[in-house]
């Protein structure tokens, strides 16, 4: 019975016509099998949707027919130096974008500047401090814009993978936000008084000229320093300025006039004298924080292409002289200070600082600067003492082997083993990254010894803080430090 069915079956098959017997055209041989790693081993078609592989390519090659790495394929990277258009990505990547490009890890390095000018001036800080900072939280901003726009052609060489040269962030974007900033920044220091904005228009001037020229100039540095010693005396003028309107207010509006002799011209004077004179204490830690500065920049001239020892090993010695200023022994304290006696001229009483009632005031400001308090005439300087190095040693050096013998001093004083320890945090901050990059002068060692400047720039504030009687402000501008550190690890600050 089975040798009849097969004989049958056989019969019917060889009387069908040969057209389609293994499912390929009449008479056509089958495709050869291809390979198509992506749709299974050798597949007989590509996927659906996927192009057939064009002349001279392999097959697979457009399919990522390497070994699979579940990544998808794998787009050619841009020709370094070549600019690409605008990328539209997802909210995500424009909003890291704009953080890249405004450096945001740096800014918690600008606050700082306005609370250390307010202790400088002996005020606690308040709405004029608040205004300062945010002013300068906007041209400092409009800086970074602006500094990108300014160098887009080098950096699409050296540094291609920054927001301009890239494609995400297109020129005429970073330009418009550094004007926009600038103008922000301008009206809240206007809200601040006329003597914080004239300061504030200063620092714009100072930060568009060093972008758009004094950049590659020998002095850029010199010009960055001049903006950071400008930032900080805003926040002395703004914090002085709000308080002088405060006690003329609560006078209701009228200069104190005893003698019964006034006038327009008399109560200019007063008013100018009660602004500025106070911003004088603010001067020496202006220059401390323009020194830091200056150094900081003159190493930012190597970071793409290193090659400088020198200028870190310079840098590094600054570094230890300014330290040393700072944690040098005080011949005064601000106006938040306490008491302390002061001698007069022979057969005068003693003058003291506020503190004692019923006493004339003289305050001495940060660093021993003489300053006027209000309605007290000129200030009678404090008693210094001078300590010379012995010969042949340098000052900073000198200083450093005073340590031992400063902290064992500073035992009773709170206030000033505040002072030294902030100080430590800035050596330890600023030095070995400069250390480093003069033992290798490379390009990413150098640009960690210029982001370990920036963060270096917030012990040192609060280090001035401190040295000038507020302490509670230099803990605060202590406390920016761990979010400066982490937000540093998402988004370089060089």
């Amino acid at each position: 019975m089975r040798r009849r069915l097969r004989t049958a079956l056989a019969l019917v098959l060889s009387a069908a016509p040969t057209g389609r017997r293994a499912g390929h055209a009449h008479g056509a041989a089958g495709p050869a099998p291809t390979e198509d790693r992506l749709s299974g081993a050798r597949g007989t078609a590509p996927a659906p949707g996927r192009p057939e592989p064009g002349p001279g390519e392999r097959p697979g090659s457009r399919n990522g027919g390497g070994p699979k790495t579940g990544r998808g394929p794998v787009r050619p990277a841009p020709e370094a130096g070549r600019r690409t258009g605008p990328v539209r990505g997802t909210p995500r990547e424009r909003l890291r974008a704009w953080a890249e490009l405004l450096r945001v890890s740096a800014l918690f390095s600008v606050p700082g500047d306005a609370l250390a000018g307010a202790a400088a001036v002996g005020r606690r800080p308040g709405r004029g401090t608040v205004l300062a900072a945010s002013a300068s939280l906007c041209l400092y901003e409009a800086g970074m814009a602006l500094n990108d726009w300014a160098d887009r052609d080098e950096d699409a060489v050296d540094r291609p993978h920054r927001p301009i040269p890239s494609g995400r962030v297109s020129p005429a974007a970073a330009l418009g936000a550094a004007g926009a900033l600038t103008a922000a920044g301008l009206a809240l220091a206007a809200r601040a008084g006329r003597p914080a904005l004239t300061v504030a228009t200063g620092l714009a001037a100072t930060v568009w000229a060093y972008d758009l020229r004094l950049k590659h100039t020998k002095a850029g540095p010199a010009a960055m320093a001049a903006a950071r010693s400008l930032d900080l005396l805003l926040g002395a003028t703004a914090t002085a300025t709000a308080a002088s309107a405060g006690r003329t207010a609560g006078d209701g509006g009228r200069p104190d006039n005893v003698a019964g002799t006034g006038g327009t011209s008399a109560t200019t004077a007063a008013r100018t004298s009660g602004v500025l004179a106070p911003v004088l204490p603010a001067l020496p830690a202006a220059l401390v924080l323009g020194a830091h500065t200056y150094g900081v920049t003159a190493v930012s001239r190597h970071e793409a292409q290193g090659g400088s020892t020198g200028t870190p090993l310079a840098v590094l010695a600054t570094t230890a002289a300014l330290a040393a200023a700072v944690a040098g022994e005080r011949r005064g304290r601000g106006l938040s200070g306490p008491a302390h006696t002061i001698p007069s001229a022979p057969g005068a009483p003693a003058l003291t600082t506020p503190g004692a009632p019923g006493t004339r005031h003289v305050a001495t400001g940060a660093f021993g600067a003489p300053a006027h308090a209000p309605g007290a005439g000129h200030a009678t300087p404090a008693p210094t003492r001078t300590t010379h190095a012995p010969p042949g040693e340098r000052p900073a050096s000198a200083a450093f082997a005073r340590l031992p013998a400063l902290v064992a001093g500073a035992a009773d004083d709170p206030g000033r083993l505040l002072t030294l320890g902030l100080t430590a945090a800035y050596v330890r901050t600023a030095a070995p990254p400069l250390l480093h990059a003069a033992l290798n002068p490379s390009p990413p060692l150098t640009q960690r010894a210029v982001g370990g400047g920036i963060r270096a720039m917030i012990p040192l504030q609060a280090a001035l803080a401190a040295r000038a009687g507020a302490p509670v402000t230099g803990l605060a501008v202590m406390g920016l430090v761990p979010l400066a550190r982490s937000l540093a690890r998402k988004v370089s600050p060089t």
